[in-house]
């Protein structure tokens, strides 16, 4: 197990959401994470499709996973949080979808405006996928490091 896979099965203990929708961590590295919400019809709409909500905790969940993964050795002086987030549904989704975050500004950057004093914030882009590759939903999430207070 890498330290990237502990990540992962820490998002699935501490986030009880991400156990309840039944999201699974596929991929995870600090610059990329891929996670995958499978089909249930418990989480459908109206339409038979995953529920928009849950398409949403999908993206967020991705954006998260990645925030972990490239910051997690500054969680002792640093608490990441979502200050925003903008969701584009493109298409009817049907069956299983998949979620690919990356980001648009570089770790160390991020890292050193935090070493500078300030509180960083930076985008996590969000692409949402059907298992044949259709693109069904587009996310951007702004995430901040606001430092610990001691």
């Amino acid at each position: 197990m890498n330290e990237f896979s502990a990540l992962a099965d820490g998002l699935r203990a501490t986030v009880p959401f991400v156990r309840t929708l039944g999201i699974e961590v596929l991929e995870l590295t600090a610059t990329r994470a891929v996670v995958r919400l499978p089909d249930n019809p418990a989480h459908h709409n109206h339409i038979a499709g995953p529920h928009a909500g849950a398409m949403f905790t999908l993206a967020e969940t991705a954006s998260g996973a990645i925030v972990l993964a490239a910051f997690g050795e500054q969680l002792s002086r640093a608490t990441p949080l979502t200050t925003r987030a903008e969701i584009t549904y493109t298409k009817t989704a049907r069956g299983p979808v998949t979620a690919t975050a990356t980001f648009d500004r570089s770790p160390a950057e991020v890292i050193a405006e935090l070493d500078a004093g300030q509180r960083p914030t930076f985008p996590v882009a969000v692409e949402i996928t059907t298992e044949n590759g259709t693109t069904v939903a587009t996310m951007t999430v702004e995430w901040t490091l606001r430092p610990n207070t001691r």
